[in-house]
């Protein structure tokens, strides 16, 4: 007979957002994402003496993927599990895990484009360099398809679902359809209102994936992402809850790529507008909020729908 293995989200602060980790309490205890360089210290041990539990009994940290306030303060609890722990991260988004420099050239090669900010590069540098708890190589290596072997019968099986980045995973406990996500499922976008990914086919293909196939029970998420109302979902949402959010992401993702289809056929056209040149898909979504604030997800999706219309024209 498999253990029972026990979810607990833990919560770390950082700016307009709460960084959301998660504990599996197996007989070999797992972290799913990490939040920034001092989460670990100054959210998960904490957190964690409250469940009675001790950060050092840590062995698995499965990063859903590569973003900074997923995978900042993975060095650092490797550190604290004593060297332990197994680091896990799809093999697109290792870099990210490897490298600060590789955050910066994403920022180069994707929004910073559209922001008009003399000092992004500076500031991108300084920001990784503060917020990553250090450079280092993954333990195991996935592409999806594995298994990861939690001891005593506990099992989790790893899923790709690439498009929010491409090296994107679900964790699924097995046996309990507990589904964590990370930011592959973006509903209405969380402080920013808009959802953010890079590669919008491969998104709308996730979400389908995740809906129709995984089908989740249990579904945790990266942050407390909003509906179309603005108001926001919960990290853990339940069966119902899980398939309204994929509605929800499948449905706007439609909306936009609708609306920039139709930019990018009459041409895009550069304006004094915060939005441009796409502000006419600002105007179609009622979209009001600040794209400039980082981490940009207006400008890194609408980039998404460029590069891929660009590609395909090729």
């Amino acid at each position: 007979m498999s253990a029972a293995a026990e979810v607990y989200p833990l919560v770390s602060p950082w700016g307009r957002f709460g960084l959301y980790s998660y504990f599996i309490d197996a007989p070999e205890p797992a972290i799913v994402d990490t939040g920034i360089a001092s989460s670990p210290a100054e959210g998960l041990l904490p957190a964690l003496e409250q469940l009675g539990r001790s950060i050092e009994e840590i062995r698995w940290i499965l990063l859903t993927h590569g973003h900074i306030d997923h995978l900042g303060g993975a060095k650092a609890l490797w550190e604290l599990t004593g060297g332990k722990a197994k680091v896990v991260i799809h093999e697109a988004d290792a870099p990210l895990l490897r490298s600060r420099r590789a955050h910066v050239d994403e920022y180069v090669q994707g929004r910073s484009r559209y922001l008009n900010d003399a000092d992004g590069v500076l500031r991108q540098t300084a920001s990784a360099k503060a917020v990553i708890s250090g450079e280092m190589e993954p333990t195991v290596l996935v592409r999806g398809g594995e298994t990861l072997c939690l001891g005593g019968g506990v099992t989790v099986s790893v899923h790709s679902v690439p498009g929010h980045t491409p090296g994107s995973v679900a964790y699924v406990l097995d046996g309990r359809s507990s589904v964590f996500v990370g930011d592959a499922v973006q509903i209405h976008g969380a402080a920013n209102r808009f959802p953010g990914y890079t590669d919008p086919d491969a998104y709308r293909a996730s979400l389908y994936y995740l809906r129709d196939t995984v089908r989740p029970e249990r579904l945790y998420l990266g942050h407390p992402y909003r509906g179309a109302d603005g108001e926001p979902y919960g990290v853990e949402l339940d069966t119902g809850q899980a398939r309204l959010a994929l509605d929800e992401s499948l449905a706007l993702e439609a909306r936009i790529r609708g609306s920039v289809a139709g930019v990018l056929d009459s041409g895009l056209t550069e304006t004094d507008s915060v939005y441009s040149p796409f502000e006419k898909v600002a105007a179609d979504l009622d979209y009001t909020a600040d794209p400039t604030l980082e981490p940009s997800p207006f400008f890194t999706t609408l980039d998404g729908y460029r590069k891929q219309s660009i590609h395909k024209l090729s």
